[in-house]
């Protein structure tokens, strides 16, 4: 079998920027999902066209880190890590789609932005969005990056963190500010996650985008695992108490709506 019918790079034109290993062990993986039977080192040499050194080291690795299993019969499975991926990407898609449905079934206000997201390091990646017909001066897509302490659902999810975590995760250099109003150091962002846990809920003043509001509040899955963050963007002018509590229940709302799907719990909808 030709190793190119298994994993390739994205494009011919980054195969130079692959990394040889990384893309063997792919092709490893790939070849004992499509066996019908297990396979052992010298049946994954000849079909893939590698050495048997080379496949034996791969397998060494892949084991190691839970990706293969090693049978009494030294033929190979899949090992139980690759569950934990194949989860998380249900568990987003699962989200994705939700959000979607909730978003069209609750009919946020048209200028208010809401959005999913999920920490990833350092920084939220945004997974799902509904941008408002408003001018909030930034439009978030499916797949933007931006530093979790000055984001409404990076303070969500940073608040649901014990604070020596928090203080491991931004050691060395801090993050570029975004704006005058971006917090400045840990121990800013420390006092602010301590707010957030006593309000319920987290709080972007200005610090994405200037005359930009946004309030966020976890996602838990069903073993109280937080999993995302959603927040709702509005016009830093139309921010008011009462514009604050129905914001805030809309997305307690959906955040419930989303932890149930999943089969865990949230706050209840419209509790803070």
């Amino acid at each position: 079998m030709n190793p190119a019918d298994f994993a390739q790079p994205a494009a011919a034109g980054e195969a130079s920027r692959a990394v040889p290993a990384l893309l063997r062990g792919c092709m490893v993986l790939d070849a004992v999902v499509a066996a019908e039977q297990p396979l052992t080192v010298s049946d994954l040499a000849r079909r893939l066209d590698l050495p048997k050194s080379t496949v034996h080291g791969l397998c060494a690795t892949l084991v190691e880190l839970g990706l293969l299993l090693r049978r009494p019969d030294n033929a190979f499975r899949i090992g139980p890590h690759v569950m934990r991926w194949a989860h998380a990407f249900t568990m987003q898609t699962d989200l994705t789609a939700e959000f979607a449905a909730l978003c069209d079934a609750t009919g946020p206000s048209a200028d208010e932005t809401v959005t999913l997201s999920v920490l990833e390091g350092r920084d939220v990646v945004y997974i799902a969005c509904r941008n408002s017909t408003a001018p909030l001066g930034v439009t978030f897509r499916i797949g933007m990056r931006l530093s979790a302490p000055y984001t409404a659902t990076g303070k969500a999810l940073l608040s649901t963190m014990d604070d020596s975590n928090v203080r491991a995760l931004f050691e060395g250099a801090w993050p570029p500010p975004l704006t005058g109003r971006s917090v400045r150091n840990v121990e800013a962002l420390l006092a602010e996650l301590a707010g957030c846990r006593a309000r319920g809920y987290s709080i972007d003043d200005g610090q994405v985008r200037e005359g930009m509001h946004c309030f966020g509040i976890p996602v838990r899955d069903s073993i109280n695992r937080v999993v995302a963050g959603i927040a709702v963007s509005l016009l830093a002018g139309r921010v008011s108490a009462v514009s604050t509590r129905r914001g805030v229940h809309s997305i307690t709302t959906m955040a419930h709506a989303l932890s149930v799907r999943l089969g865990g719990q949230s706050l209840p909808p419209g509790g803070s």
